[in-house]
């Protein structure tokens, strides 16, 4: 029978949980509000539809590769292979970072994780991923490469704004 005491509710530990978890459910959230909004993509843009909403057009069109299409020739079974194994690095990274951080980092780091996993839950299909705004001077692109730009803006402000986290006793 252990005789150490139990610890107090208001622990560091308790604290780094509660943070770690906020993030990952942040990041499911936003993985799954991409999806839905890629269905609905699918569903509403078949058949080469167009809608013009003034500077960005909604058009579907399937990315093979990854960023700007890059890789496009290659296999499927590469780019979900390599853009898992990234996304699996960064899910380490900012599970073990969320101590570090500063509560604008976590935050960017759950955009950029809810970005990253939605486009590869999207990609297991083999056929790519959905993009759907479209712009005559831009590739297209998809809610979750917003959630990654953004994300990366917010985690790397809040590492130079306050690049001294608090301790992680105060998360």
């Amino acid at each position: 029978m252990s005789t150490a005491p139990a610890r107090p509710v208001g622990t560091p530990a308790r604290g780094l949980r509660r943070a770690r978890i906020s993030l990952l459910l942040t990041a499911l959230v936003l993985a799954a509000v991409d999806l839905v909004v890629k269905a609905a993509a699918v569903a509403g843009l078949s058949g080469g539809k167009t809608v013009e909403l003034g500077p960005v057009n909604l058009r579907l069109y399937y990315n093979s590769g990854v960023a700007f299409s890059l890789g496009a020739a290659l296999p499927s079974w590469v780019i979900i292979t390599g853009t898992g194994l990234i996304t699996a690095g960064l899910i380490w990274y900012l599970w073990s970072s969320v101590p570090t951080l500063t509560a604008l980092s976590r935050a960017g780091g759950a955009v950029v994780l809810g970005g990253a996993l939605g486009n590869f839950l999207d990609r297991l299909d083999g056929a790519g991923v959905v993009d759907y705004l479209h712009t005559s001077w831009f590739p297209t692109f998809n809610l979750a490469d917003v959630f990654v730009t953004t994300g990366i803006i917010a985690l790397l402000l809040g590492t130079m704004w306050n690049p001294t986290p608090k301790p992680t006793s105060e998360l």
